[in-house]
């Protein structure tokens, strides 16, 4: 009997999630743990994936709305599984910061031509978050064909003051395949 409630309530839950897709109303605290991460709610802002323990001992995730905005022609969007592949992105990240734009395996997927030209909304996340840090993505792109020493001193202050004459966090325009 348990079991037979609790598959109506997934069913329910399911076909809720679809209705509010095919209305283009998307809540990040709605979606699904594995469609949440790299997720634009219809708002505009980010969704996020975090965690919580209940019990004391039992870690949960839970989808929420980050407060982040991203680019308004990417709200009410959910990231396909191939650009979650392509851009070497995992869908269950739990908060995303920059310092993965620091490791050379991460940073050449994120910079191929398969993530960079296709999945706007992951390169649009990373190019903020690189600007967050006084970076230009498309410079890191540049230099990571074994470079890491100058991607490292490029998102370092110093170099980032350098790269923007004095203004660590200008903002940058967006990629030239997006307009």
């Amino acid at each position: 009997m348990a079991a037979t409630a609790n598959l109506a309530f997934v069913l329910f839950f399911a076909s809720s999630l679809c209705i509010q897709a095919a209305l283009g109303e998307i809540t990040c605290e709605t979606l699904l743990k594995d469609k949440c991460a790299f997720a634009v709610a219809s708002s505009g802002d980010r969704c996020v994936l975090e965690t919580y323990t209940t019990r004391g001992r039992f870690t949960e995730y839970q989808c929420k709305t980050s407060g982040v905005v991203a680019d308004e022609k990417l709200a009410g969007y959910i990231e396909t599984d191939e650009c979650v592949s392509a851009c070497g992105v995992e869908r269950k990240s739990v908060g995303i910061g920059s310092d993965s734009l620091l490791e050379p395996t991460f940073l050449a997927k994120l910079c191929s031509p398969q993530c960079y030209q296709n999945c706007p909304n992951i390169v649009d996340l990373y190019f903020n978050l690189a600007a967050g840090e006084g970076g230009f993505l498309p410079d890191l792109c540049k230099a990571q064909g074994g470079h890491h020493r100058a991607m490292i001193e490029l998102m370092s202050s110093g170099a980032a003051e350098k790269h923007w004459g004095g203004a660590a966090f200008a903002p940058a325009p967006a990629p030239s395949h997006w307009i």
